[in-house]
Formats: C-alpha cells, structure tokens, sequence
C-alpha cells in the first residue's frame, strides 16, 4: 500500500502532537515532531552558550550537530548528538528559545535538510508550523490544526501543572499569544495555513474528533475511488 505524508500544521497548543503520535500509531507510520527538533538545538544554544549572532559559526555548528528522533518501547525520544534529552526540553523557557531560533534562516535550513531525510521514503505523520508550506510542499494530506488562544493556553497550563511546572494561567497565555506573533511574523517560514490544507479548529473538538476529521482525508487519498 502506498505510503504517505500527512503534514500536521498549525500554532503551539492546538494538539498537533497528541493527534499526530495517535494517527501515526493507527496507521503504523512513523511521528516526526519536528517541534522537539528544534528544542533540541535551542537547548544546546542554552548549554553551550552560543552566539546567534555569529552566522558562519552557527552554520559551523549545525552542521556537525546530529539530532536523532528514535522510538523507545513506544515512546518518541530526542537524542542530541548521542545523548537523550527528551525529559530536559519540555519547559516553558525552551519554549521560548526554540521560537527564537527557529526564526534563523541557518537553523531552519538544517533542520529542512534533517526532516526531508527523514521522510523520503513516506509513511510519517510530520507536525510543526511550516511543513505542508515548506518541508513538505507536496504532501499527500495537509491539516491546519487550530484553537482559540485562550483553549490552546488552557491546554498547555494543564500539561505544564501536571508536570509540577510553577506557571499561572496569565502567564501561559502571554507567552502563547507572544509565541504566536513571533511564528507568524518571522521572516523566514513563518506561520501560515497552506493552500490545499484541510483547517481543522479543535477548540470544541476533543483528539478522537479531530482523529477522525484527519482519518476521512487519509482514507479518501488512499482509497480516492
């Protein structure tokens, strides 16, 4: 059976990463968060102390920079130049960092290159911001998943307490809402809905609903008759 891309955009909190892990579980691809990609070189920025500023040496250090997404008894983790760091970049302050240096036309371009070896061969469920519009221009199916600012902020307050993170409400929509202006005013790959994206708003949906809005495309493109 043919195997396909299924790109899964949209802004932080809108539940592209709980969808995308279950459609990649039903359908026996592979889950490419590109997000954690990202957080992964934002906390080597924060580690190593490097400067943004310095472009040929930027490009000089991604380029050696090895980022590893493996799966792990089901679970996706994050390996940064050999070493696993998923349970280190789930913070609000690589949160921020990793929106940061995602609007650098050096860093995007490598991770560019990483996800697109990554899926060559297809069958991945791919999240992120600019993947239907640039990773993958030409994916079988294109979501544009989205949420109010107040649900996607109350989400992530949720998930932020559950971890024993100490953040209030009004704080967790302030850097949603900072976040988002930061995605979407960037100057390179910025924010944005595709042409050919099916937009799925999820404020009154919960995952099995949103699941199966996304499951009709993927069977409408493998069956098309």
């Amino acid at each position: 059976m043919k195997k396909l891309i299924v790109a899964i955009d949209g802004p932080a909190g809108a539940g592209k990463s709980t969808v995308a892990k279950r459609l990649a579980h039903e359908l026996g691809y592979t889950y490419m968060d590109t997000g954690a990609m990202y957080r992964a070189f934002a906390w080597k920025v924060m580690q190593d102390e490097i400067d943004l500023e310095d472009e040929t040496s930027l490009r000089k250090i991604l380029s050696e920079t090895k980022i590893d997404l493996k799966k792990d008894n089901g679970q996706l983790r994050v390996f940064l130049d050999e070493v696993d760091i998923t349970d280190r970049i789930r913070t609000p302050v690589l949160s921020q960092m990793a929106s940061k240096v995602s609007t650098l036309r050096a860093v995007r371009e490598r991770m560019v290159e990483l996800q697109r070896a990554m899926g060559r061969e297809g069958g991945v469920v791919v999240e992120g911001r600019d993947i239907g519009t640039i990773v993958f221009p030409k994916a079988e199916v294109k979501i544009y998943l989205d949420a109010s600012s107040q649900e996607r902020a109350r989400r992530r307050f949720e998930e932020l307490k559950a971890q024993g993170k100490g953040i209030n409400l009004k704080e967790t929509l302030k850097e949603m809402e900072e976040r988002d202006r930061r995605d979407q005013e960037r100057e390179v790959a910025p924010l944005r809905k595709a042409k050919d994206a099916v937009v799925i708003d999820s404020t009154q949906l919960d995952a099995e609903g949103v699941m199966e809005r996304i499951m009709r495309e993927v069977r409408n493109k493998l069956s098309p008759d």
